[in-house]
């Protein structure tokens, strides 16, 4: 069992949110190792024990889950080095990182937020899922309706057309112009520094865990990406 966050985490990353600057994160980076990474990494692997039973292709190197505190600000206008929350990945094996089936989650001290889905697929991937949206959209949606009520409903990023390629008045249309498909659901940030923030996070990655199962279909055999290049917009 994990036993739930100290409350110091909380605190930590409200005061984070509040002073995101080198002089304020410097003095307290103990408080981070210890108060909010080292649980983190003991939450992800309390849930690598759950995932074993239920999608164990996701199975994630703890250490490899959880994302730095660092953001990347070189291509950003906000220069504000740490990011307000703590989060982890876990990729489905054998996936492009980005463009595989994943689970997440992140806790600040605002919310814990809980997604899954495919996020950032590449060219390729793009078309090779739409193309078996294409044909097998009825089963899809049978089975993408069953996590709604613990995770919302699949959305994403869309096109305003129908890509090149496929019928502007496909059954399928809706589904073939999003960009990416995803859960995404938030919860009281109170839950953090409780056993049942495990218990939470593992029912709804299991609700989703179908739905990534049959999106990962579509990536067995992707394309080339040269002729997805020459067929997406």
């Amino acid at each position: 069992m994990f036993p739930g966050f100290p409350a110091e985490a909380l605190t930590f990353l409200r005061g984070l949110a509040r002073n995101n600057d080198r002089e304020w994160f410097q003095p307290r980076k103990e408080i981070f190792e210890t108060k909010v990474k080292a649980p983190m990494l003991d939450l992800v692997e309390a849930i690598n024990a759950d995932l074993a039973k239920f999608a164990p292709d996701y199975v994630s190197e703890p250490k490899k889950a959880v994302f730095r505190i660092y953001r990347d600000t070189r291509f950003s206008a906000d220069k504000s080095p740490y990011k307000t929350h703590i989060a982890a990945v876990f990729h489905r094996r054998g996936g492009e990182k980005g463009g595989a089936p994943a689970f997440y989650f992140s806790i600040s001290a605002k919310e814990i937020g809980i997604a899954g889905g495919v996020y950032d697929p590449a060219p390729p991937q793009l078309l090779a899922i739409r193309s078996w949206l294409a044909e097998n959209h009825k089963t899809f949606r049978a089975i993408a309706r069953r996590p709604e009520k613990l995770m919302g409903k699949l959305h994403g990023e869309c096109l305003t057309r129908v890509p090149k390629g496929f019928p502007a008045d496909h059954p399928a249309a809706d589904l073939i112009r999003m960009k990416r498909w995803v859960y995404y659901a938030t919860l009281d940030a109170k839950l953090a520094v409780t056993p049942k923030i495990l218990t939470e996070i593992v029912k709804r990655f299991k609700a989703a865990a179908p739905v990534l199962e049959e999106l990962s279909k579509a990536l067995a055999k992707p394309r080339s990406r040269s002729f997805a290049a020459d067929l997406l917009i």
